[in-house]
């Protein structure tokens, strides 16, 4: 089990105050067994703004491109979560390290490695064997996906004996009568777009194409038939190195993502509108990526601005969160398809005064801090979200359903 610091509340630092940071910081503000929360970012309004409704909390203001300005502000705590872009990871890593603190980061850094598989191998392997000696616990890819997908997909492997094929499949169908194709950072979401998708074929992790490999699927809950396509995401990375150890022996695994978002990137992707090469128009150089950025309207972060959108109306306000996995239970082939249930945008608004994405991300990502700071966890060293045991998964589960998060899953005979 990670090292206890003391008896007493836990003392947490949380790095970046968007919307998973801030959701995670009000979440600890409630739980009984923290005792003070240090909110730091580079933006003071965002900070100030944080603090003012919090109880146990107090700002600092963190260059994370300086590692002992980290450090000098997570001197004491107990856990620094890492809601930062991840080109700060190793900053992060190594100002845990230096103060002896356990560690949470949302997603995995790519920037140890030119192969990103290879970033995490670095990560589990390096940093693993520094956190594991001083007693400490990191954890990656702590929000919804990568995070709760992690654990749905971890949960489902206890109904099989062997395992072939594992598909995860985000559908974001919440959609504003305004022009508003991302609920999150557009810069974040495109990035993800045009990223390098992996997957995990014949047992070998790959390179695939963004926007390729298609599937169709008409989810439970939703009005029609969708189309899904090859995503830059943590998952597929994960559990293909992880694929012998947590996932029955899996040879091939693949995340798809569809939605409103993928409607509006596909056709830009295909048109070279994403690349991030320079190319030359008339004299003027430019960054095809960057201008469409620039172009695009902010996620909606405030009370007010959501307000504002909900009001106009919602064309449709759906989605489906599942994992298809086969293969064999008892000699018989079989699947395991298991259905998140959380939330929808509307409601996410009436229960929090937060959009749906930023209601599940950052909930999930609390429920993995809450798990640090009420000593759930049995593990040392540094490990990603679909490395958990049963057992920890059990309990995450449990308090996610609290939360009107839950998990449905059917075992059918193929």
């Amino acid at each position: 089990m990670a090292e206890r610091r003391n008896e007493m509340g836990k003392k947490i630092l949380v790095l970046g105050t968007g919307a998973q940071g801030s959701t995670v910081a009000q979440r600890m503000d409630e739980e009984d067994n923290v005792d003070r929360l240090i909110c730091a970012d580079t933006d003071h309004k965002a900070v100030d703004e944080l603090v003012k409704i919090l109880k146990k909390a107090e700002g600092a203001y963190v260059d994370a491109n300086d590692t002992e300005s980290i450090i000098k502000a997570a001197e004491g705590v107990d856990l620094i979560v890492n809601a930062l872009p991840i080109r700060f990871a190793p900053n992060v890593l190594d100002a845990a390290l230096a103060v002896k603190a356990n560690y949470q980061d949302f997603a995995a850094t790519d920037v140890l490695d030119e192969w990103w598989p290879k970033c995490v191998e670095i990560m589990y392997d390096e940093y693993g064997k520094k956190f594991a000696d001083i007693g400490k616990l990191a954890i990656i890819g702590t929000g919804s996906a990568p995070g709760m997908m992690c654990v749905a997909t971890k949960s489902s492997m206890r109904y099989l004996d062997t395992c072939d094929d594992i598909l995860m499949m985000v559908y974001e169908g919440v959609e504003a009568k305004r022009f508003l194709p991302f609920w999150w950072s557009p810069f974040t979401a495109l990035s993800d777009m045009t990223d390098p998708t992996f997957a995990l074929k014949d047992g070998v992790l790959v390179e695939t194409e963004p926007h390729s490999l298609p599937v169709r699927r008409h989810f439970k809950g939703c009005e029609k038939e969708v189309t899904l396509v090859e995503h830059a995401h943590d998952e597929t990375v994960y559990m293909g190195l992880n694929k012998d150890t947590h996932f029955k022996g899996a040879k091939n695994i693949n995340f798809k993502y569809g939605g409103v978002g993928i409607e509006f990137s596909t056709p830009l992707y295909r048109a070279g509108l994403l690349s991030r090469e320079e190319e030359t128009y008339k004299g003027h150089i430019f960054i095809p990526f960057d201008v469409i950025v620039s172009h695009l309207p902010p996620a909606p972060k405030y009370h007010d601005e959501i307000q504002e959108i909900l009001d106009e109306g919602l064309v449709k306000d759906e989605g489906a969160f599942v994992v298809e996995a086969t293969g064999t239970k008892d000699g018989k082939k079989v699947m395991v398809e298991t259905y998140l249930y959380a939330p929808g945008c509307r409601e996410s608004f009436e229960r929090a005064g937060i959009t749906g994405e930023q209601y599940l991300t950052g909930q999930c990502g609390s429920l993995f801090t809450k798990m640090f700071v009420n000593d759930d966890y049995d593990q040392t060293g540094l490990f990603s979200s679909d490395m958990l045991t049963y057992e920890e998964c059990d309990k995450y589960l449990a308090y996610a359903e609290k939360l009107d998060i839950t998990l449905e899953t059917e075992v059918k005979s193929l």
